[in-house]
Formats: structure tokens, C-alpha cells, sequence
């Protein structure tokens, strides 16, 4: 009777989340566990695999390698961490007017609104970062502007640069914040900060305690959608930022590309990975203490 009722239960969550879980297991989680054995083994003279099992890898990216300290990986991983938050700082700053400009607008003007947001996706990214290459160019606008604004020398380009980087970052991942950010300013119960206004709140505080705590979900899953993908971002950094900005997509490519160095490589994507993690971690404790306090 055990033994059936056991079956019982668990035949149907077998068969629903079953494959899910063999998905998730072949695709997800064996390939991290070769990659995480893959960063331990050695480089060998003509890049293959070898034994023995050392931590040579994770010591070359904290920066200690066989001539001394060189901090050139450590920066690359402070500089991608940083670059993914400033991404998503100012995806906020542009998109939490835009998320409610679109929700206030009339019924029939929301999904054109929406779309104009989309449409920058109908284009590969590939396509978008060389047009922004023609548009920061020394005889795109953006650099005239800038030139007779006294901010780069005639001729000269944006890029590359970090400044080109972040203005290509936030322009394609400005979606994805606004589209979930959307979705919760859609659902706000204006009578809330109608309530507060006439207990004689001002805007700021109607914002923080009356509208904040009803999009934060929204704003929350919008920033750990840009955040994410800017962190490990290898395109537009490659075509934009040049030499000086590399970041952790750059390194990995080039390890498991042209040096040939996978142990290396494969370092750089746990650590980077972990990272992110960690990332998403903090910010959820930081999200869920600062609701308790709105509320």
C-alpha cells in the first residue's frame, strides 16, 4: 500500500517536470560540471587537454602568473561587473519614464508604443553595433555634435571607447527593462497615490511609498534581464570599446578561441558566472529589505 501510494504521487510529477529536469541536467547542469573539470586540467604545448589538476587557471586570473602580478584579469572582471551595472542603472534612469509615459497614453496608442520599443529587435545585434559604428564615426552627427561641442577634437570619433560601449549597451537592452517594468506600472493602483497626495505627500515621497512597492517586481526582473547579458557581453565591446575594453565575453572568447587555452577559458566563465550570482544575490536581499521598508 506504501509502494502504491508513493507511485502514486510521484508518477505524475515525473511526468510533468521529468523532462524538464533531463533537459535541464544534459543541457545545464553536465555542461557546467565539464567546465568546471575543464578549468582544473593543464594546457598543454598545442592546446590540448592534459593532466595534472592544478589551480594555475583561477591564480592567473586573480592576476598572479609566472612573471609577478599583472592585474590586466582582475580589472577585466571589475570592468564587467561595472559596466553591466551602470547598463542597468541608466537602462532605469530611461526607462521608468518611458514604461509610464506608454501606460498612461490611450488604449489605442499602447501597442504602438510597444512596438516602437520592439523594433530595434526585428535587426540582428551584429547589424545595430555597425550602424552605431557609422553613427559615432568621425563624420556621424553624434561626433559633430561633439566636436562643436569641444568634447573630442575635429575628426576624431566616439569610438572606440567605454562611452560608445554604454551608449550601444543601454540602447539594445533598454527593452528588456522597460517591457517587465511595463507590465507592473500597467497594474498600479493610482488611487494609492491619490490617497497619499491628499495626506500631503509630494511626489517624492507618493513615488517612493505609494507607486515604488507596486512596480518593484516589474523593476526588478528588468534589471537582472540587462544585467545579466551587458556582464557577458562580447559584441559590442569588440567593435566599440576596442583593446581597452575588454570584458569577460572578450576574455572567453579569446581563450577558447585563438590562445587555445581552455582550462583558462573555462576559469574565466565559472568565476564570471559565479560573479553574476552573486550579483543577483545581493541585489535580491538589497530588493527585499528595501520593500519591507517601503511597506
Amino acid at each position: 500500500m506504501a509502494l502504491r501510494r508513493i507511485s502514486r504521487q510521484w508518477l505524475p510529477a515525473a511526468l510533468t517536470s521529468g523532462p524538464a529536469a533531463v533537459w535541464l541536467t544534459c543541457f545545464l547542469l553536465l555542461p557546467l560540471l565539464i567546465i568546471g573539470g575543464v578549468s582544473f586540467l593543464t594546457r598543454g604545448d598545442y592546446g590540448e587537454l592534459q593532466l595534472p589538476f592544478t589551480l594555475t587557471s583561477y591564480r592567473r586570473l586573480l592576476g598572479f602568473g609566472e612573471l609577478g602580478f599583472e592585474p590586466l584579469y582582475p580589472l577585466i572582471l571589475l570592468r564587467s561587473v561595472l559596466m553591466g551595472a551602470v547598463t542597468a542603472l541608466a537602462c532605469v534612469l530611461a526607462g521608468l519614464p518611458l514604461a509610464f509615459f506608454i501606460a498612461r497614453l490611450p488604449s489605442r496608442f499602447k501597442t504602438p508604443a510597444l512596438m516602437l520599443v520592439l523594433i530595434p529587435f526585428w535587426t540582428n545585434l551584429l547589424i545595430r553595433t555597425y550602424a552605431w559604428q557609422i553613427l559615432l564615426s568621425p563624420d556621424g552627427w553624434f561626433s559633430r555634435i561633439a566636436q562643436l561641442l569641444g568634447l573630442v577634437d575635429a575628426g576624431e570619433a566616439l569610438y572606440p571607447g567605454p562611452g560608445a560601449v554604454l551608449v550601444a549597451m543601454v540602447c539594445d537592452f533598454l527593452p528588456f527593462l522597460v517591457l517587465p517594468l511595463y507590465a507592473s506600472v500597467e497594474k498600479i493602483d493610482w488611487t494609492l497615490a491619490e490617497a497619499a497626495m491628499d495626506l500631503g505627500a509630494n511626489r517624492v515621497e507618493v513615488f517612493r511609498h505609494a507607486l515604488l512597492p507596486q512596480i518593484l517586481p516589474g523593476l526588478i526582473a528588468g534589471v537582472i534581464l540587462v544585467f545579466l547579458p551587458a556582464t557577458g557581453q562580447f559584441v559590442i565591446p569588440d567593435l566599440l570599446g576596442g583593446a581597452k575594453t575588454a570584458m569577460l565575453g572578450n576574455a572567453i572568447q579569446q581563450q577558447f578561441g585563438q590562445s587555445r587555452d581552455w582550462p583558462f577559458g573555462a576559469a574565466i566563465a565559472l568565476v564570471a558566472l559565479l560573479l553574476v550570482l552573486a550579483g543577483l544575490w545581493f541585489f535580491g536581499r538589497w530588493a527585499s529589505r528595501h520593500d519591507e521598508e517601503l511597506v
